[in-house]
């Protein structure tokens, strides 16, 4: 038989005439079909319908149970009740259910119940019984069908039957399993395992374990191992179930014949087969078993019998045996009946016994491992790891020796390991000892005395400054060094020291990192004097701030305003004494760090620090913003409500000192609409406001906008314009809005809106209304033009015809009256072409020149001056590049440098006096020309080529 590497031990003895052959005696001729014991009585049923009950002293009594065949029995533990199934004279399985301790009038024990089992067909034998604490009784058959019973066992009208029968093949076992929510029943056949959940009755379900079963009596149940309720022996190995499935197995080979199992103890007898021929030394094994079993005869197949120790993983007994019929488990035996009804016990060494072995072997960890699962004594214990520490010490394993010896603090006398350990080189060894001596609060002056010169020799100061610190006198050493080696021992007395030398910063440190009193660390410093409470609270404020946040802000709050110590009175003397006294006030930027992790906190303490003093650094007011929005972007809606108002509150706070240009970042990064809105239009970037509601799609925005801020900048409609022809999904009703303002204000010509939409998904009906109105308004106009086109056409010819008639035929002078004084005309007097008349006195005194006529001279010179204005213009290139740089309507622009000639050919300037009214009068042809031409231009897109070259950079 093989079997994984598992230590192998012999904590079994066999006796083979514990019962000088009382049972053998009994038994003699009867062969014995089943087996079970329990309340101390070993019960055997034969083939022939007899049980034979043994007590503890091995006394026999038999009674006639059934008629035929004793199939099962199952005396019930810690009960009298032995339930017995077998066979009457016509085959039937009867189930009946006796009372070992009440006896009828031939002695026999009495009968409670007889119920007649008729589960299947017929043909079909009972081959497993199971019954758990006169409640439960199950009966499996042949045929795979499973007789359940509930109720009391000993009473047949209170028990009620279930069928179950989910297989074919026969019953090997049956075992229940009981937990506090739950009752299961497991099931073994020859062909596969599982188990019934039986918890609610008339529901029992079914759940498969595995597909490989077992031989009949190769079965057990136990509630000693967790890992461990079912326990089946298969060929090549025993597999351990529970209800979740399949738990370990345990590889040893060889068919299986019986198992039983008794606390962890589990037994298995299987075969081996070992051949005539075979080696040597199989040979004089099974031989001298024969001679030691009394057997002469040669043997071909012998069976192993092994005890597992499946708690502690040992191999606890072995040994090869003939035949046998039953292994029990009673007295504190294993009780083995094997071939001729002989009866061998297995007994279990004493504790003792088994350490002793152990000890020779030198397995001082195993012996502790089976001390402790023997619930040895505290005593026992200690002596083991006494005599395990002394054979590591021996070995000169010492740093495993002095953790040995520890264990043995509460027993063993202190002076036994330090006499060992006093050498100079194990000084180290015996130190771990003493402090381990101390840390039990065992150790006396002279271990202390000894523990600190230990600590001399090694160079650690930590103990000296802990037997220094128990003396009632004043220290004479370095006050924070004794602190901190203090610390190490014990974290009060180092307190202590730290308090009363004023150590304020290790007091602190040793209340937070060691005692974890984070409130008495801040009543603490709020007794200490300003600059110490500011130090201490910039070095440990984060760990306050974590672990007391809102006593630590609350803190931060007093010390940020005028700090007075807790205890000190609010009013100092010294004021008044008129003394000007110097406010201890902490600067708020100093603390923002801290409150990193605590974003809440940082706005309570900001929000004091701004309402202590208004005029706060501008990091104070960004943080508290940044921190806003950032708690408003993670929050619910409420929060978002409550702390937007927060954020439009004091960005509209005019004593507000935060920066704007961070401050629109931060609200750009945490996307809140209504501060970045609000900044713009403080800052008056409206061309921001245009682009965020164009990329927002809020359309009802843009108008908005466009409508409160269009008349500062009209080019925010333009912009609107461009935003919806990007974008397919804008609404008709903004674009229509959008194209009549442009229409009104003429704010963009019509081929340059036609190009902006001809990209977009708008269609013809969302620009309809705006072309008609385009197109009718240049219809007007064109009207307009051809009506002053034809005025200034009949101007044109009655002045050519006047001119003609000037040059060409005498003129007649019958003006009577003088223009200038408006009296009869007396000679000498001056007449002018023009029809002008004047006396010679008038003429000379209001006249400025002698050739031209005061009446007509203001208006010739005007039109003379602008002549020489658009003369003058024409070479004035940079300053037309100029302005239409900064032209909001390059267009109109270029039409009024065209009209004053800006685009025509040089042409000499005129100044004889004799051809004046002719420049005049063909500078007014010139001038109502150009402008007609432009008004032209305006509508044509055939005449708006010839301003290409100035205005397509600009449009």
């Amino acid at each position: 038989m093989a079997f994984m590497e598992w230590r192998r031990f012999t904590f079994f003895d066999l006796n083979k005439s514990i019962d000088s052959g009382k049972i053998s005696e009994a038994l003699k001729g009867s062969q014995i079909t089943t087996s079970s014991s329990g309340h101390n009585n070993l019960v055997f049923g034969d083939a022939e319908g007899f049980v034979h009950l043994a007590n503890r002293s091995f006394d026999v009594s038999t009674f006639r149970a059934h008629d035929g065949k004793v199939n099962c029995v199952h005396h019930i533990q810690h009960s009298s009740f032995l339930v017995t199934v077998g066979e009457d004279e016509g085959g039937n399985s009867i189930l009946r259910v006796w009372d070992t301790e009440k006896k009828d009038k031939q002695g026999s024990p009495s009968s409670l119940r007889s119920h007649r089992l008729q589960p299947g067909g017929r043909g079909a034998t009972v081959t497993a019984l199971a019954v758990h604490q006169n409640q439960l009784v199950a009966v499996g058959h042949s045929d795979g069908t499973i007789l359940l019973q509930r109720g009391d066992v000993g009473r047949e009208r209170a028990t009620k039957q279930v069928v179950l029968r989910d297989s074919s093949d026969s019953i090997s076992g049956l075992a229940f399993r009981i937990t506090a929510r739950a009752m299961f029943l497991f099931v073994a056949t020859t062909a596969g395992s599982f188990l019934y959940n039986i918890t609610t009755k008339d529901k029992e379900f079914k759940q498969n374990l595995d597909s490989l079963g077992c031989e009949r009596n190769c079965c057990v149940a136990t509630d000693c191992i967790p890992e461990c309720n079912f326990i089946i022996g298969r060929t090549d190995a025993v597999y351990c179930y529970t209800p979740e499935g399949r738990g370990p197995c345990y590889a040893i080979e060889g068919k299986k014949k019986l198992l039983q199992i008794s606390r962890t103890y589990l037994v298995v007898v299987a075969e081996d087969r070992k051949p005539g021929g075979g080696e040597e030394n199989s040979i004089t094994r099974l031989a001298k078993l024969s001679l030691f079993l009394g057997i002469s005869d040669y043997i071909f197949y012998s069976l192993t019998l092994t005890v597992l120790d499946l708690q502690n993983k040992f191999l606890v007994y072995t040994a090869p045996v003939r035949e046998v019929q039953a292994v029990l488990s009673e007295w504190g035996y294993f009780l083995v009946l094997t071939e001729g009804n002989n009866l061998l016990a297995l007994a279990e060494k004493d504790v003792q016994s088994k350490l002793s072995m152990l000890f020779k072997k030198n397995l001082y960890d195993v012996a502790i491992r089976i001390a402790k699962s023997q619930q040895y004594d505290a005593e026992g214990l200690s002596d083991i790891f006494r005599q395990y520490g002394d054979h590591l010490y021996s070995k000169g394993d010492h740093s495993g020796a002095i953790e040995q010896y520890i264990k043995t603090i509460d027993t063993l006398e202190p002076s036994y390991i330090i006499r060992k350990f006093l050498d100079s080189q194990l000084i180290e060894y015996l130190t771990t000892y003493l402090q381990a001596l101390h840390k039990y609060g065992l150790a006396g002056e002279d271990h202390t005395t000894l523990l600190i010169n230990c600590y001399s020799k090694l160079n650690r100061t930590d103990k000296l400054r802990e037997f220094v610190l128990t003396k009632d006198r004043d220290l004479d050493f370095d006050v924070d060094t004794a602190i901190k080696v203090c610390r190490q021992v014990s974290s009060a007395d180092a307190l202590t020291l730290a308090l009363k030398h004023r150590r304020h910063d290790w007091y602190v440190k040793i209340q937070l990192e060691d005692k974890q009193e984070y409130k008495k660390v801040l009543e603490y410093i709020s007794e200490l004097p300003f600059h110490d409470a500011e130090a201490n609270m910039k070095k440990y404020g984060p760990l306050l701030l974590k672990e007391a946040p809102q006593e630590t802000t609350d803190f931060l709050k007093k010390l940020c305003s005028n700090y007075k110590p807790k205890g000190e009175p609010l009013i100092d003397p010294r004021e008044f004494d008129g003394s000007r006294l110097e406010e201890n006030r902490a600067n708020p930027e100093e603390f923002i760090h801290l409150f990193l992790e605590n974003p809440d906190m940082l706005i309570q303490f900001l929000e004091h620090s701004i309402q202590v003093d208004p005029h706060e650094s501008n990091l104070v007011y960004n943080t508290l913003v940044e921190q806003y929005l950032q708690v408003w972007e993670a929050g619910d809606m409420e929060e978002k409500r409550q702390l937007g108002q927060k954020v439009i509150m004091l960005l509209q706070n005019p004593d507000a000192n935060y920066d704007r240009a961070q401050t629109l970042i931060l609200c750009q990064l945490h996307h809140f609409s209504d501060g970045l809105l609000y900044l713009y239009e403080d800052s008056k970037m409206y061309q921001h406001m245009m682009r965020y509601y164009a990329s927002s799609r809020d359309y009802e925005g843009l108008l908005a906008c466009c409508r409160k801020f269009g008349g500062q900048e009209p080019t925010l409609w333009v912009q609107a314009l461009n935003a919806c022809s990007k974008d397919s999904g804008a609404p008709a009703h903004v674009l229509s809005e959008i194209l009549l303002v442009i229409e009104k204000d003429r704010l963009l010509p019509p081929l340059l809106v036609i190009d902006a939409l001809a990209s977009s998904s708008a269609t013809l009906g969302d620009v309809r209304s705006y072309l008609l109105g385009v197109l009718k308004g240049e219809e007007e106009m064109t009207k307009q033009e051809q009506a002053l086109i034809e005025k200034y056409s009949a101007e044109t010819r009655a002045i050519r015809q006047q001119i003609n008639a000037i040059e060409t035929s005498n003129v007649i002078f019958r003006a009577n009256l003088c223009n200038a004084c408006n009296q009869h005309l007396e000679m000498p007097s001056i007449h002018f072409l023009c029809q002008h008349s004047f006396h010679q006195h008038c003429f000379q005194s209001c006249s400025e020149s002698d050739h031209e006529c005061p009446v007509c001279l203001p208006n010739n010179k005007k039109i003379m001056d602008i002549i020489k204005s658009q003369e003058q213009s024409r070479s004035l290139h940079e300053s037309f590049h100029s302005q239409l740089e900064r032209a909001q309507d390059g267009f109109s622009l270029v039409a009024d440098y065209f009209g004053r000639g800006l685009f025509n050919n040089p042409v000499t300037t005129a100044t004889s006096p004799g051809v004046i009214q002719k420049k005049i009068i063909e500078s007014a042809k010139d001038n109502i020309a150009s402008e007609a031409r432009l008004r032209l231009m305006e509508g044509s897109s055939g005449n708006f080529i010839c301003f290409k070259k100035y205005a397509n950079k600009y449009f």
